[in-house]
């Protein structure tokens, strides 16, 4: 497999799991699944996530652009 499938896999995974994982965080929150003293670790959590989203979609401007 050469690095550039291995790139578009990796970096199709970091979407899929960062998408995921924003959108059960959401869900809990939204019921009420997090203790106060949660909501921090939660909210940085939920910050790494957007990130990692953003990333793909640069990556994704950049591959398209090439």
């Amino acid at each position: 497999m050469s690095d550039n499938e291995d790139t578009k896999r990796a970096m199709e995974l970091l979407n899929q799991v960062s998408r995921s994982s924003i959108a059960i965080i959401d869900t809990i929150t939204q019921r009420g699944g997090f203790r106060g003293e949660e909501l921090s670790t939660i909210g940085n959590l939920r910050d790494q996530c957007t990130q990692g989203v953003q990333i793909v979609e640069s990556w994704k401007q950049e591959q398209a652009e090439d």
